[in-house]
């Protein structure tokens, strides 16, 4: 019964201290205020643009973007991520999500970082749309492939339906990937 009440006390701190960590990251976890939302990812944008002005004629050849402004991931073994964000076409909001990651392995540490995905195909993006859980997958193609590379303005020319911009990392994880993320539609 001991051992029972230990392990139980164990895995209530546990929980407690990673909602702690999530809600202490200011990612909109339990904010449903769309016009905040709205606010971050204008403000995404806006640095994404000035930043890194290679990735303008990917966002006006693109039929839409997926713009998560804020992605906190954490791991001590096993991982997770989570993020809300809004998806654009044609400058305008017509849907919320969220993007949530779970993992295993070795790791140890927590990182956030901001993203945006460019549909580059009406069909792509119309399968985003109509799909219950969008995984990303082999058909995203990266615009940089490590933390310290900048991004890079021949992806323009990509031929894949979906480039990922993937900046603003900090934190104390290696790199930041969006394998194994699930993008859920949400009302905010």
């Amino acid at each position: 019964m001991t051992e029972q009440i230990l392990f139980s006390r164990r895995g209530l701190l546990a929980g407690a201290g990673a909602t702690a960590v999530l809600a202490g990251c200011n990612n909109g976890v339990g904010s449903s205020n769309a016009t905040a939302l709205d606010a971050r990812v204008d403000q995404t944008l806006s640095y994404l643009a000035a930043n890194y002005p290679g990735t303008r004629e990917v966002s006006d050849k693109s039929v839409g973007q997926l713009v998560m402004p804020l992605i906190t991931e954490a791991g001590f073994g096993f991982g997770g991520g989570y993020g809300r964000g809004a998806l654009r076409v044609n400058g305008v909001t017509v849907d919320y999500y969220s993007a949530t990651k779970g993992s295993f392995g070795l790791q140890i540490g927590a990182q956030q970082f901001a993203h945006v995905l460019f549909f580059m195909t009406p069909e792509a993006l119309e399968q985003f749309r109509r799909s219950s859980g969008w995984a990303a997958g082999a058909d995203v193609e990266y615009v940089f492939s490590d933390v310290g590379e900048n991004i890079r303005a021949e992806t323009t020319t990509a031929k894949q339906p979906v480039i990922a911009a993937i900046f603003g990392q900090a934190g104390a994880m290696i790199g930041a990937t969006l394998e194994g993320v699930k993008y859920t539609r949400i009302i905010p």
